[in-house]
């Protein structure tokens, strides 16, 4: 008889989820112990688990003798990457990359609409209950259209790739911004109709250190990069002063991918035209931060990955993964500790 597989999650899972983990194998032993903090969980649990499922509950190594392999819930996983559970190499860590992607590049789209559309302008004439006459009218008016647009992608990972897909029929010139540019295919999980799997979608693919190049020719800038030690601060004042003062910056990666106040300064001086913001460096954002201000900024709580269909979602993975463990096959989105994503 083949041994059990015991595993753990600290997240609250219904009765429905709970049976479609256990009916991945008769070996499967599941406990399920709602956690926010590691000594929420018992000793004995953490010792006889071989496999967790968590948001980011991690315990002290010595207590966890038997883990094997680690499911977080989240994609972005630069609040764990140094803990020692996840630098052990006995570990397998992996991450929710390829689930939350959807919803992220609609929030991405629905951004660059805006801004194209002048929704903002719109917006204050309604406020001020007015209407624009003469040439007013035109000039302020005209729509920067997506489809004689080039959109830069900086981070091309499952973000990126939906973002490249959603703008196929908009014929816009995509240009794309990688760590590996020899290998333009996305080897990690990928969600049936989603991504660019080929990598097909950029008409032209840049190592970061060529990240001013592309900058300097995109009218909309995606900002979908992980937060390591070599993207802290990628978008400084150098970063803004290559691109054009027309266009405009979207972020959904990090907040702290951005200098901030090299932004709020790029934004006061005209030297871009304006962002639409879902991540920042401090969250909540502060009260005084002049962001609240600005006109020609989009503020959002960190919301874009919201998804009614979020825990269906990651569950999904979760289990192609556990089906994975089981057959003794590679796992999907693998964490590399020493590039920390």
């Amino acid at each position: 008889m083949k041994k059990e597989i015991n595993v753990l999650v600290t997240l609250d899972l219904s009765q429905q989820a709970r049976e479609k983990i256990r009916q991945v194998s008769d070996r499967i032993k599941l406990k399920v112990v709602p956690a926010r903090e590691p000594d929420e969980v018992s000793d004995e649990r953490w010792e006889e688990a071989e496999i967790l499922y968590t948001w980011e509950v991690l315990p002290d190594p010595e207590k966890t003798p038997n883990l094997k392999w680690v499911q977080f819930q989240s994609a972005g996983v630069d609040a764990v990457v140094d803990h020692p559970l996840v630098q052990d190499k006995g570990v397998i860590a992996t991450t929710m990359s390829g689930v939350i992607t959807g919803q992220i590049a609609e929030y991405v789209l629905m951004a660059m609409l805006a801004f194209g559309q002048k929704l903002l302008t719109l917006r204050r004439y309604q406020r001020e209950r007015k209407w624009p006459e003469g040439e007013e009218k035109w000039k302020g008016f005209l729509p920067v259209e997506l489809r004689h647009s080039t959109v830069g992608i900086l981070g091309y990972g499952s973000i990126g790739r939906q973002v490249a897909r959603l703008l196929q029929p908009f014929g816009s010139k995509v240009l794309a911004a990688k760590r590996d540019v020899m290998h333009p295919e996305d080897t990690g999980y990928i969600q049936e109709g989603m991504g660019d799997p080929h990598g097909d979608f950029f008409h032209r693919l840049y190592p970061l250190e060529a990240m001013h190049s592309l900058l300097g020719e995109s009218d909309f800038v995606v900002l979908a990069l992980p937060l390591t030690d070599r993207t802290y601060h990628l978008l400084d004042v150098d970063a803004f002063g290559a691109m054009k003062k027309s266009a405009y910056l979207i972020n959904v990666g990090r907040g702290e991918l951005i200098d901030q106040a090299a932004l709020v300064h790029a934004l006061d001086s005209g030297q871009i035209a304006g962002a639409a913001l879902d991540v920042f460096e401090e969250e909540p954002l502060p009260e005084d931060s002049p962001l609240w201000a600005m006109e020609k900024v989009i503020l959002s709580p960190h919301i874009s990955g919201l998804s009614r269909h979020f825990k269906e979602d990651t569950l999904s993975l979760f289990i192609e993964n556990l089906n994975r463990y089981i057959a003794d096959l590679p796992l999907y989105n693998q964490i590399d500790p020493q590039q920390g994503y």
